[in-house]
């Protein structure tokens, strides 16, 4: 093959889905929890991050950084499953914007980056949702850190 400056950068920073081997919607969410589930999960730890309600201890204490992420993720996978599920410009908005609050979070954090890919390898798919599945995928697989 031969290498041409766009197949480099290709190669380099891949720009889609398939180009970084982003796991489908059905292997990065095989194992979450059913929607309902996970809504009310991931709403009870906003209202723990936010102070609404105490924090059930059953564990040792948790990074507060792992903890925001866990949640940004959550909710980011969350966006994403909904969308996937209704794919009009409402849910898709949301998937889309929580998304790029984890990318921004990951920025600042990047030893926190599960997957292989950092967020900015993804510069072609404005809606970010490919790197969303990365990590979740990542995440669950590590045992689900941070929450």
């Amino acid at each position: 093959m031969e290498v041409t400056p766009n197949t480099a950068e290709a190669m380099a920073a891949p720009n889609t889905a398939e180009a970084m081997a982003a796991p489908t919607p059905r292997e990065a969410y095989a194992n979450a929890p059913d929607l309902r589930r996970e809504m009310h999960q991931v709403l009870a730890l906003g209202a723990e991050r936010d102070g609404r309600q105490a924090r059930t201890v059953n564990g040792p204490p948790v990074d507060a950084t792992a903890a925001e992420r866990a949640w940004l993720l959550r909710r980011a996978a969350l966006m994403d499953r909904m969308a996937l599920d209704d794919p009009g410009p409402g849910p898709s908005g949301a998937a889309a914007q929580t998304a790029v609050q984890l990318v921004l979070h990951d920025r600042r954090h990047p030893d926190l980056v599960a997957g292989p890919l950092h967020p900015d390898a993804i510069t072609l798919d404005a809606s970010l949702r490919p790197y969303v599945r990365q990590e979740y995928a990542a995440w669950a697989a590590a045992g689900r850190p941070g929450t």
